[in-house]
């Protein structure tokens, strides 16, 4: 009994060790970040300008570069990893990495067959725009492409999977407010959330819509989506654009009228807009009064300003749960990512419908 007395002391004894050295490691990580942000860049006679101020007030720029540093570092660590694991799995196969990826990879991505491609020209043929016959010979090439990323992604997953792999690399994150958003899909307490800052009359948000409906659809209450409106000044409709989706969410048809927009791109005149306010039976009269009274214009500027204050500064721009990535992504990159954070949510990650 005083051995075991003796040992639940010396036990507690190293527990608030423990808990006081962390304690101390802390204070003193807060304390350099404190004088790394007191550091004095300048002065301008008694006027100090320190490193906080200035960071302050580069924050978009530096979020920004911050973030093309993590996908560089990123990039080379997967890389590095996965030549790892596609080595050793190539020699415990008694196989040369060349021979080893193209048994796992390119014999299990066949050319796709003439009805697969009729399909999927099908399915997408109103954003292709082109007739089946002159866009057949590059349909083929890129199903391919398609289907040998897929299983080399595949393959990669289930190697990492086997060997434990743990990443400790970091995504920078920014704090994004969504007050001024436009309107939002999914469960306010979704584990997951993506900010999207978009254009009406930009191409390529116009391409990543599919990309997120993909995602929606998916995930399904696994994510929220926020749409933030961010009208780029060079586009001459994206701004009434912007009012009139707003002006149909007045009505109850803000999601109907978002996707009608994105539809057909070629109608986001002042005629175009009040054309597709009809086809939703929308009350046309209100709908002109929003519109013409500038009604959501505040907004919208609100909304633009709070992208620009985090660093966007073209759409689309996302921002996955904080991690900013730019430009019209494939559905695979919103994967990799949301189920990265699903992971450390311990949320089971969602299956492929």
């Amino acid at each position: 009994m005083k051995k075991q007395k003796s040992l639940t002391k010396l036990l507690g004894a190293t527990i608030l060790a423990a808990g006081l050295a962390l304690a101390l490691a802390r204070a003193a990580h807060a304390a350099k970040a404190k004088d790394s942000n007191d550091a004095v860049l300048a002065t301008i006679g008694s006027m100090k300008i320190t490193e906080g101020q200035v960071d302050e007030k580069a924050r978009p720029q530096l979020a920004k570069v911050q973030t093309e540093i993590y996908q560089a570092r990123k990039q080379a660590l997967d890389a590095i990893i996965d030549d790892y694991l596609i080595e050793q799995a190539a020699k415990k196969a008694g196989m040369s990495s060349d021979a080893y990826l193209k048994k796992e990879v390119d014999d299990k991505a066949p050319a796709p067959t003439e009805k697969e491609m009729k399909d999927f020209y099908d399915q997408n043929s109103a954003r292709i725009r082109q007739p089946y016959d002159k866009i057949k010979n590059l349909l083929g090439p890129y199903m391919r492409r398609q289907k040998v990323n897929a299983a080399r992604s595949e393959l990669i997953a289930r190697l990492r999977r086997e060997a434990g792999v743990k990443v400790m690399l970091k995504a920078p994150r920014v704090d994004v407010s969504t007050r001024y958003s436009a309107g939002s899909v999914g469960p306010s307490n979704a584990p997951v959330t993506i900010v999207e800052f978009s254009d009406y009359q930009c191409p390529y948000c116009q391409r990543a819509e599919s990309s997120v409906k993909e995602v929606l659809k998916k995930y399904g209450d696994k994510v929220r989506l926020v749409y933030m409106d961010f009208p780029l000044p060079f586009h001459q409709n994206a701004l009434k654009a912007a009012q009139a989706a707003r002006c149909a969410g007045d009505q109850g048809k803000y999601w109907q009228f978002h996707d009608a927009l994105f539809a057909d791109q070629s109608k986001l005149d002042q005629a175009g807009l009040k054309a597709t306010a009809g086809k939703l039976k929308l009350n046309t009269k209100k709908f002109d009064e929003c519109i013409a009274g500038n009604l959501h214009l505040d907004q919208i500027n609100k909304s633009r300003e709070e992208g620009s204050a985090i660093g966007v500064d073209g759409t689309p721009t996302f921002i996955i749960d904080g991690r900013l990535i730019s430009g019209a992504q494939p559905a695979s990159e919103f994967e990799s990512i949301i189920d990265e954070e699903l992971d450390q949510r311990g949320v089971k990650e969602a299956k492929a419908q």
